[in-house]
């Protein structure tokens, strides 16, 4: 029930903070390719309307580790993405909002099902370098790929760190506070609580808050613009640009894996009532930009702890188990860790972009998981290390419109199974060829 009153609450917020726009009689400003179309009106007030579409193809196979030649393969044409973005400001009012959704039903990652409801969040500024926004909004407690826009990615997807650690987005209250010294470097700081569920939970909230935390700090300066938040260097910095990043979040009772997906995962005690595990996270990571040449590294470990009173696992169906099975042994702290993301990875990649707007790229992700471990599972991961390769070409330094194309190498770790269960061995061969244009 408070899960329903604070959307509401929100949803409220935005259809006012519309009608203040409409109160403005805004008017065409100006419009950028790629960047959107710019309203403005009396007292300060903006509004900006941007979106874009990517069509994508990938095709993966499966080789036996003796020949060159497929065991199996498939190919999949989808909609990869369909956004669209509206965000506005009041400057006099100290008023931010943003309104995001997408419309192509998949998942920022993996295969799961998206949210039509991407990001719906006011902000209040209390001054030029403190704000505090209510609502659903990319979280900087993960990862610094999941705070870059997808229309501006290096490579063609995110990669396997993201998939295995990140939350994506969560609902709560996000205070940010911006401090600049005397020599021009800046440390942005981030203070997290949230429903730690992810997106738009509508249902029963379940377990605890999330509380977490960012300290980013760049000691050449700001990025020029929002280079910081997008990951080739379009911009060609005169200067080295660097930012460093450290994150900590602690899940307070979680209900699925890394705290995306409420109520998919439950336990309870003997007296019917839930018990479920704690979620830590802990990571760092860097971004750095000079003359076309970029670089980003991450690092995340997450941990759990499970409560000592858990006796029983609901099913799917709504049923309930009192067996706890690992390796032939009742054993409840590891079988409830082997459904968890739980382990350390890390992520390096880099580029350079040619004045001509051609990017080429590379990538290394290295998985290390857990012995009790979601990451062992043979289907979605027990991939440890993946390699990418890739190549852009960019019409406009605006994101307007980008070919992009790669491919990755990944060796199997025996007991891996491809998507539909069948058990795969040697090495696995993505290639992926998207589309994007905005407006």
């Amino acid at each position: 029930m408070a899960s329903k009153i604070i959307h509401t609450v929100l949803a409220s917020l935005l259809v006012l903070s519309s009608f203040t726009a409409l109160a403005q009689n805004p008017v065409l400003n100006k419009y950028t390719f790629g960047e959107g179309l710019e309203f403005s009106g009396k007292n300060g007030y903006t509004m900006t309307i941007r979106g874009f579409v990517q069509p994508f193809s990938e095709t993966t196979f499966y080789t036996d580790g003796d020949t060159s030649l497929a065991q199996n393969s498939f190919t999949r044409f989808r909609m990869r993405r369909l956004r669209l973005n509206i965000s506005g400001e009041a400057a006099q009012d100290k008023i931010d909002y943003r309104l995001q959704v997408d419309l192509s039903g998949t998942a920022e990652v993996d295969l799961a099902q998206a949210s039509f409801l991407l990001d719906a969040w006011v902000a209040y500024n209390f001054t030029k370098r403190v704000s505090l926004t209510f609502g659903q909004r990319a979280t900087p407690t993960d990862n610094r790929e999941l705070i870059m826009g997808s229309q501006s990615l290096q490579l063609v997807e995110r990669s396997s760190l993201t998939s295995a650690f990140s939350s994506i987005r969560e609902f709560g209250l996000f205070l940010q506070g911006d401090i600049r010294t005397k020599g021009g470097r800046y440390f942005k700081n981030y203070l997290t609580l949230t429903n730690g569920d992810g997106l738009n939970v509508m249902g029963a909230d379940h377990g605890g808050l999330k509380v977490g935390g960012r300290i980013d700090f760049l000691p050449f300066g700001l990025f020029s613009n929002l280079g910081q938040f997008r990951q080739v260097d379009m911009m060609r910095e005169n200067a080295p640009k660097l930012v460093l990043g450290v994150t900590a979040s602690y899940n307070q009772g979680m209900s699925s894996r890394r705290g995306r997906e409420s109520g998919s995962i439950l336990y309870l005690n003997e007296a019917f009532e839930e018990s479920l595990p704690d979620y830590s996270k802990i990571g760092f990571d860097f971004l750095f930009k000079y003359r076309g040449f970029s670089a980003l590294g991450e690092f995340v470990q997450s941990a759990a702890t499970v409560p000592d009173d858990i006796t029983q696992r609901v099913r799917v169906d709504g049923s309930t188990s009192a067996v706890f099975d690992v390796n032939g042994v009742q054993d409840v702290e590891n079988y409830v860790k082997g459904r968890m993301m739980l382990g350390t990875g890390f992520n390096i990649q880099m580029g350079y972009i040619f004045k001509n707007l051609i990017s080429v790229d590379a990538r290394y992700t290295h998985l290390e998981a857990d012995e009790f471990s979601f990451l062992n599972n043979g289907t979605f991961y027990n991939r440890p290390n993946t390699y990418t390769l890739g190549a852009s070409k960019y019409f406009s330094k605006s994101y307007g419109f980008k070919v992009q194309a790669s491919v990755s190498y990944t060796p199997l770790k025996d007991g891996s199974n491809d998507i539909y269960g069948t058990p795969i061995k040697g090495s696995e061969i993505v290639t992926n060829l998207i589309t994007s244009i905005a407006f």
